[in-house]
């Protein structure tokens, strides 16, 4: 059996990131743990890797992203709060005093710290990563990029008040760039859901925009020559089969398979 044979029997594991906070937020908590902490991820993201083939791992903030990512065989940073605008070189004024514990939606640093580490850890060791609406935003922010703190009203809904699942409003069709990972993924266009107020205005340092909609706004970036892919919108929540949760899975498989070749060349020395 090939090393690539022997790695396709192994489901490559593939981290995926949450948010953490307390107890007493959980409808019928019992109240005597109120105060202690939980962590807690959207379960399509893992629905969805394991269709395809991957084996998921939510990671908590206490998950190293160096030691992990001797393990992993890729990442996914997920949708959320607003990344802290101090990250980015943002306006802090619109910074809450709220613990994030106590809030979903307030700015968390504790969490935008672990994965701005893990995108770079990942990078470093050439994992692939997909980062998602607020994971494409984490990507670029780790990278250098910076964001535009608030979309203005336009001809583009991007805060949807659709539920999920949806595959988005007509309005929201995303044009990608010939070449691109994303225009293989998908074609000339696509049609997406969307629910994020920001964006990413100046890429960090490498990525390309690959993918607009028709206002402009930034919806796919890439680095070329690495197995990076962001996305603003939610492909866990598209109703429809989205090919991206495919491809990091894909993209996983492929490294593992040549670490089990690197591993079985050294063994044969």
């Amino acid at each position: 059996m090939s090393a690539r044979e022997e790695a396709a029997t192994v489901r490559p594991l593939i981290g995926v990131t949450g948010r953490r906070y307390r107890l007493a937020l959980i409808e019928g908590a019992d109240e005597r743990y109120g105060d202690r902490c939980t962590d807690s991820y959207m379960s399509d993201f893992a629905s969805r890797i394991a269709q395809a083939g991957g084996l998921p791992v939510h990671l908590s903030y206490d998950t190293g992203p160096t030691d992990i990512c001797q393990w992993l065989s890729g990442v996914v940073i997920t949708g959320g709060q607003d990344v802290h605008p101090a990250c980015w070189g943002g306006d802090t004024a619109v910074v809450r005093d709220i613990d994030p514990r106590t809030d979903p939606m307030a700015h968390d640093v504790a969490r935008d710290e672990y994965e701005m580490e893990l995108v770079r850890s990942a990078l470093d060791r050439g994992i692939p990563v997909l980062g998602v609406c607020r994971g494409l935003q984490v990507l670029n922010v780790a990278l250098g990029g910076t964001l535009i703190a608030d979309l203005p009203p336009g001809s583009v809904s991007h805060l949807s008040t659709q539920a999920a699942p949806t595959d988005g409003a007509a309005d929201h069709v995303v044009t990608f760039e010939e070449g691109s990972i994303a225009a293989g993924l998908f074609g000339e266009q696509a049609l997406t859901n969307s629910w994020h107020h920001q964006a990413v205005d100046r890429c960090g340092a490498g990525l390309l925009v690959t993918g607009r909609t028709s206002d402009g706004v930034i919806e796919t970036v890439e680095l070329p020559g690495a197995p990076v892919l962001g996305v603003q919108w939610h492909p866990e929540w598209m109703k429809s089969a989205d090919p991206t949760m495919t491809w990091i899975v894909q993209a996983a498989a492929e490294l593992l398979a040549a670490r089990h070749g690197e591993e079985k060349h050294r063994n044969l020395r």
